[in-house]
């Protein structure tokens, strides 16, 4: 009668730590299935721009450069407009690079200087 009652628990922890196994093993499956998707490229990419766009510092950073890199080009065009001789390429390309760090860095300053304008507070309802 032991035996039975033995083998009777035996049998129940057996059915016990199968059904344990495969419950761990869907929660693995849906595990690698949620890191899979996650790795993929356009997921990456998307995380990396919702990431960028919830950033005002990385915002403030590309709009000081796209303003400045939209300013160099235009002034590059207006200043030298389509040529075919290399010094004037070449000359056009510098004047360009400079431009676009001069403007760069303004618009960094005067950003810095309205978050600090905006981060003060006002002493006139003191």
């Amino acid at each position: 009668m032991k035996t039975q009652s033995e083998s009777d628990q035996l049998n129940e922890k057996i059915a016990y730590l199968e059904f344990k196994q495969s419950s761990e093993l869907l929660a693995l499956k849906e595990q690698f299935e949620l890191i899979y998707d996650g790795l993929k490229p356009l997921n990456v990419i998307k995380d990396i721009f919702s990431e960028i766009v919830s950033s005002p510092d990385i915002k403030g950073n590309l709009l000081s450069n796209a303003i400045g890199l939209a300013t160099g080009y235009l002034s590059r065009r207006l200043l030298l407009g389509a040529t075919s001789n290399p010094i004037k390429k070449i000359g056009g390309a510098l004047l360009q690079f400079i431009i676009t760090n001069v403007v760069t860095k303004e618009s960094e300053a005067y950003q810095a200087k309205e978050t600090i304008e905006l981060e003060t507070p006002s002493k006139k309802f003191e």
